[in-house]
């Protein structure tokens, strides 16, 4: 529970720019809403709705004189009147401290005020909106009086700062927000979802490559946020290519000239050594022999990685037999298995056809199974076996070898890369081989412990779309 609740943790503390472009547009939505609140308290304070209006003011001067001989109901009128006002501008409470207040003078007597807890506000010039101090706080007040100059009355609504005060505490400009922005945030997240779905096809066909693949990346989009992005990886690839294409042809050119000293240095020590009776120089010419035949085994690794990079991608012409092509290697390498003291056992089910490039498949049996014979004991056996598994041929080698620990078993694919605890001889160059005739053909090579202790190599290649499977018998 507590460890997933870290993951989830962990995974929102990581930065995320849908994240950030969900709060932005969050953000964007609280400053519009705070732009429009204070467009209308500034509005307010400019122009205030009540006090603009000439007939509310005539009708309250109407109702003052024509029931000027009747204060008991010219009060009630006026006070129905002033709850009148209330209600339209929606505060129904006289003593709310957003209330308009109105106050009427009839000659010279302050006859009715909305409530006693203003005290009378005076303008100094009649019929003009002021802004006026009273009770300890602004109002914006406008006088407007009779044509016989005995009545006048005062309307006033409350300052532009009181009522931003009254707004923020009553909830007015938070709790919309609080209602609005959960909602808003599933459509802003949809809708940024669809926006960046070209990028998310970028993303999609970057990650699907292999490590080996530098061809342009096909997706081309139209949006000139995106082109830069694309252009800069796709020039990127290009630079990768074409430096890994000039590496692998000094390699393969370095290579390929080098077989030539060394066949020739190889005849003029045989040619000594035949020639010489002393068995010191016989044995330095025999190492220095040894030294060559691992020189010009170096030399043909390199060549063979070099032309299992050359194979490009896409469909492969060349159909063949993975079992007789093993079946082919096996006879060619039987004579060096009999040096060391190997037997080799094949062991076949049926025929398993695959769609591949012949010299770099032969390439990669002759690796594994060189490496079995290599690093099996004298007397020892190598397993080698050829089977169906679904809609895949898997070719699985086993030897009784020391096998590689398994914190090494993904390193060892490296070039030039070999197990510190080897004994062994060896360029780190055979395994690197086989990995990459495997990747270019769309497989794949596991390496595990073998039954009864050793090394297991199991590879697994796309079968190819055989009319029809041919049994056959293998020994």
């Amino acid at each position: 529970m507590m460890r997933a609740l870290g993951l989830r943790w962990k995974k929102w503390k990581q930065p995320s720019l849908m994240r950030r472009l969900l709060l932005a547009q969050m953000a964007v939505v609280a400053l519009l809403w705070t732009m429009a609140i204070a467009l209308l308290l500034y509005d307010s304070y400019e122009d205030p709705e009540l006090l603009k209006y000439e007939k509310i003011f005539r009708s309250i001067l109407s109702i003052a004189e024509n029931l000027a001989d009747q204060p008991a109901r010219q009060q009630q009128s006026l006070a129905a009147f002033d709850m009148a006002l209330l209600e339209s501008v929606g505060d129904g409470d006289a003593a709310s401290d957003t209330a308009p207040v109105m106050q009427v003078w009839q000659k010279d007597k302050l006859i009715y005020r909305s409530t006693a807890a203003v005290p009378v506000i005076l303008n100094t010039v009649p019929n003009r909106i002021e802004t006026v101090k009273a009770g300890g706080r602004e109002w914006r007040a406008r006088t407007l009086v009779s044509s016989n100059g005995d009545t006048r009355v005062m309307l006033a609504e409350t300052s532009v700062w009181r009522l931003t005060v009254t707004v923020m505490y009553r909830g007015f400009y938070v709790l919309p927000l609080v209602i609005s922005l959960p909602f808003l945030i599933f459509p802003a997240w949809l809708s940024m979802r669809v926006a960046l779905r070209p990028w998310r096809q970028v993303t999609k066909e970057t990650s699907e490559r292999g490590p080996a693949d530098m061809t342009p990346l096909s997706y081309t989009p139209p949006h000139k946020e995106l082109q830069p992005l694309v252009q800069s990886i796709n020039s990127l690839l290009q630079r990768v290519r074409d430096s890994t294409s000039r590496e692998r042809s000094l390699i393969a050119d370095a290579a390929h000239e080098l077989r030539t000293p060394l066949a020739a240095m190889r005849v003029n020590v045989e040619a000594l050594k035949e020639q010489s009776t002393d068995e010191g120089q016989r044995e330095l010419m025999g190492n220095l022999l040894r030294s060559n035949d691992r020189a010009a085994r170096l030399v043909g690794q390199l060549l063979q990685l070099m032309r299992s990079d050359a194979v490009l991608h896409g469909d492969l012409p060349v159909m063949l037999s993975l079992d007789a092509l093993v079946q082919d290697r096996l006879a060619m390498i039987e004579g060096l298995a009999r040096a060391r003291g190997v037997e080799l056992e094949l062991d076949c089910e049926g025929h398993v056809p695959v769609l591949g490039e012949r010299e770099s498949l032969a390439s990669m049996v002759d690796n594994l199974i060189n490496n079995a014979i290599k690093y099996s004991p004298e007397n020892g056996t190598v397993m080698v076996r050829v089977a169906r598994e679904g809609a895949r041929a898997v070719l699985t080698v086993a030897d009784r070898g020391p096998g590689i620990p398994p914190a090494l078993r993904e390193r060892v694919f490296d070039r030039f890369f070999r197990n510190p605890d080897q004994t062994q001889s060896g360029s780190g160059l055979g395994l690197a081989i086989v990995k990459s005739v495997i990747d270019r053909h769309g497989g794949e090579v596991v390496l595990d412990e073998a039954l009864g202790g050793g090394l297991r190599a199991t590879v697994r290649l796309p079968l190819a779309a055989a009319e029809a499977p041919q049994p056959m018998l293998c020994t």
